[in-house]
C-alpha cells in the first residue's frame, strides 16, 4: 500500500525531500533526511484495523526471537495451519501502514483455497517491536520468516513465497536470494513459487507515478525496493496480479517485472480490481492460477530440481 501513503503524506513531499537532499550536504542532515523519508514510506497505523474482528481459533501466534535481533526485539507471526497436514504453506509478506490485523481479510482467502499461512508483522509493525522499519530490516525480517516456514513445512516442494504491494518488493528480493543460491550451490530452488500482488517495479517509480514528478528520484531516495532489478533471478515460477482499476500503484508496472522475469511465469490483471480486492474479485481464476504456479516446472538453469507438487484446489 506504499502509493497509498504517499498520497495520504502529500504529493509536496517528493519535491521537499528531493530539494532537501540537493541542499543538505552534511552527514548529519542526510541521516535526518533517510529517517524522516522512512517516515514517509512506512506510516504505520497504530492499535488494530478497523474491520478486524478477532483471530480464527485456529491460527497460532508466534514470536520470532533469533540470536541476530537486538535485545527486546521481535517478529509477532501468525501460523494458520490448513485442515490438511501435508498441504501447502505460503509465507505471507504484507505491505505498509497496516499490521496483520488489517490483512487478515486477504489471509482468510488464501487459507479457503487449502493453504497454510505464516504471515508476519515487520518489526515496529503490530506487535513486532523494533526500531522504524527500512529497507534493509523489513529484508531481514522475511528471511528470519523463511527460516520459520523451512521448519513448519519442509518440503520444499510446497513452498510458496507471497507478496503484497511493498510486501511484493520484499518477496521478490527474498526470491531472489533463494533463486542465487540455488545457482551458485547447484541445488534445487527452495521454494516452490513466487506470488506478488497490486506490486512495482520500484518504490522511486511508484512515488514518481504518484506524485507525478520528473525529478530524479530514484538516484535520491534511499529505500529502493528495486524489483525490476531482481525478478530475473529468482529461479522459480511466478505468479504477478493485478488489478486494472488500482488508484495507487498502477497495473503498468506489474507488466513490466512480468516481461522482466523469466519463464515460467503467469500474469493475472483483473478487471476492475483495485489495490486490494483483486483476490477476491478473481476467484476462481485466481485459486486455478496458483495451482498452474505449483505445476509448474522450474526454470531450465534449474532443472533436476523440484518434482511435482499436487494443487490444493
Amino acid at each position: 500500500m506504499t502509493a497509498s501513503l504517499l498520497k495520504r503524506a502529500g504529493r509536496r513531499w517528493l519535491s521537499l525531500l528531493c530539494m532537501a537532499l540537493f541542499l543538505v550536504g552534511v552527514p548529519v542532515g542526510c541521516q535526518v533526511l533517510e529517517h524522516q523519508e522512512r517516515k514517509l514510506v512506512f506510516r504505520i497505523e497504530p492499535g488494530t484495523a478497523g474491520w478486524y474482528h478477532g483471530l480464527p481459533k485456529t491460527v497460532r501466534e508466534l514470536e520470532l526471537t533469533p540470536k541476530t535481533l537486538k535485545a527486546g526485539q521481535n517478529i509477532h507471526a501468525w501460523w494458520w495451519p490448513a485442515a490438511r497436514a501435508d498441504a501447502p504453506a505460503i509465507l505471507y509478506l504484507h505491505g505498509v501502514r497496516w499490521n496483520l490485523t488489517g490483512q487478515l481479510f486477504r489471509i482468510e482467502q488464501l487459507h479457503a483455497l487449502g493453504y497454510s499461512v505464516l504471515a508476519i508483522d515487520y518489526r515496529g509493525f503490530g506487535q513486532s517491536q523494533g526500531d522504524l522499519p527500512s529497507e534493509r530490516s523489513v529484508y531481514q525480517d522475511a528471511r528470519i520468516a523463511w527460516d520459520k516456514l523451512l521448519v513448519l513445512q519442509p518440503d520444499a516442494r510446497k513452498r510458496l513465497i507471497y507478496g503484497h504491494s511493498l510486501g511484493g518488493a520484499v518477496a521478490v528480493d527474498l526470491a531472489a536470494e533463494l533463486g542465487q543460491q540455488a545457482a551458485r550451490n547447484h541445488t534445487p530452488v527452495a521454494a516452490r513459487g513466487l506470488i506478488i500482488e497490486s506490486s512495482f517495479t520500484s518504490l522511486a517509480d511508484a512515488a514518481a507515478a504518484i506524485g507525478n514528478t520528473s525529478l530524479p528520484v530514484r538516484w535520491l531516495l534511499s529505500q529502493k525496493f528495486d524489483s525490476i532489478d531482481k525478478i530475473d533471478r529468482i529461479g522459480m515460477p511466478l505468479l504477478v496480479v493485478h488489478g486494472l482499476e488500482d488508484r495507487y500503484v498502477p497495473s503498468r508496472f506489474s507488466q513490466q517485472l512480468f516481461n522482466a522475469a523469466q519463464q515460467p511465469k503467469q500474469l493475472l490483471l483483473i478487471p476492475g480490481g483495485t489495490h486490494n480486492n483483486s483476490m477476491s474479485l478473481a476467484g476462481n481464476r485466481y485459486r486455478q492460477a496458483i495451482n498452474t504456479l505449483m505445476q509448474a516446472k522450474p526454470p531450465a538453469k534449474m532443472a533436476g530440481g523440484l518434482p511435482t507438487a499436487k494443487p490444493t484446489g
